[in-house]
């Protein structure tokens, strides 16, 4: 969640951009989100289209979605398939509710079905694993604050979260007017993320996993992962490996080289991760305690500046560094409790 330097400032405004031959980019509006946007591609596929993210489920975002179309002579019903490149609300659901209008099929990283049948479970409280990890982290009382916030809300409705036609696997191709898409594994942000490598047309369509003016969230989902920052930067360097291309993000806009935006994250992490070590030694204990010393958005903003829903971000990619400095033997911890208190290796 943290922001960096750089970027248009006019990437979400209602437009339909030609990134490529035959390429578009379509930003969608979100509700009450500070990323304003989410950008969805439209590959040209014959007489129809191909659609890489789908965007949130509101009405706005179905609006915008049949304008972008209508000015590239095609409508809703020419999308012949989604590719979905993780769960996460504005990139998943809307595909599900055209798919009830139109069959469209929906496809979707096969990592992300155990997420998914999280989401699905009717027992399942909102947030659950992450409020009782916001517990183990020493916020407490961030939890009591979501909780009551979310007191007297409608119960979440599942039908959003519906299974894809087919999952995706690493290594597989999809082939749209010609043009190869090779399925590429990212997790990290989610425990499923894809992205999708045009190696001849040299492009990404990086989803969440690389984007250029934020870092992605990291340690947030329904199913958490052990270790989601190593993961997340193992993903960067399996990406950094492969020929560069254009950037093509979900968020913000489009830039000229992944490899390059791959280095600065690392070099991002790698500051962080000393940042959060250096706390450790200096007497903060617990995640939230950490998180606490550290600044967050480009605005350089304390935890406390931030909404309840940032906040519980902060602390989650807190803890997510916390655990690669545990799988690096820089820091250990000991259960206290019912908080985790950490302390530096040996």
């Amino acid at each position: 969640m943290s922001e960096v330097a750089g970027g248009r400032d006019d990437w979400s405004a209602a437009a339909v951009e030609e990134v490529a031959p035959g390429i578009y980019r379509i930003p969608l509006p979100l509700p009450n989100d500070n990323l304003r946007a989410v950008n969805v591609y439209a590959v040209v596929d014959g007489n129809g289209l191909l659609l890489i993210d789908s965007g949130w489920a509101v009405p706005d975002a179905r609006e915008r979605l049949e304008e972008a179309l209508k000015s590239l002579d095609c409508a809703v019903g020419d999308i012949r398939r989604f590719l979905i490149t993780h769960l996460h609300r504005d990139h998943f659901t809307q595909a599900i509710t055209l798919r009830r209008e139109f069959h469209t099929p929906v496809s979707l990283g096969l990592g992300e079905r155990a997420s998914l049948e999280v989401l699905q479970d009717p027992d399942r409280l909102p947030l659950e694993p992450q409020l009782h990890q916001l517990s183990r982290f020493g916020a407490a009382h961030l939890v009591k604050g979501i909780v009551s916030s979310m007191a007297g809300h409608a119960p979440p409705d599942r039908s959003e979260w519906e299974s894809p036609d087919d999952w995706l696997e690493d290594g597989e191709v999809v082939v749209a007017s010609g043009r190869e898409l090779i399925v590429v594994e990212t997790p990290g942000h989610t425990r499923g993320h894809v992205v999708f490598h045009d190696l001849v047309g040299r492009l990404l369509f990086a989803g969440d996993h690389v984007l250029p003016t934020i870092t992605p969230s990291i340690g947030f989902e329904p199913l958490l992962s052990p270790d989601p920052l190593g993961e997340f930067l193992g993903s960067l360097a399996r990406v950094r490996e492969r020929p560069d291309a254009l950037l093509l993000p979900a968020h913000g806009p489009v830039a000229p080289s992944v490899h390059a935006r791959i280095d600065e994250l690392v070099d991002h992490h790698g500051r962080r991760l000393e940042e959060i070590e250096a706390a450790v030694a200096g007497g903060a204990e617990t995640a939230f305690e950490v998180a606490c010393r550290l600044r967050w958005t480009r605005r350089e903003r304390r935890v406390d500046e931030l909404d309840l829903f940032n906040q519980m971000l902060a602390v989650a990619e807190t803890g997510a560094h916390l655990a690669l400095l545990i799988a690096q033997r820089r820091i250990a911890r000991v259960l206290d409790g019912d908080v985790y208190r950490y302390y530096l290796a040996g």
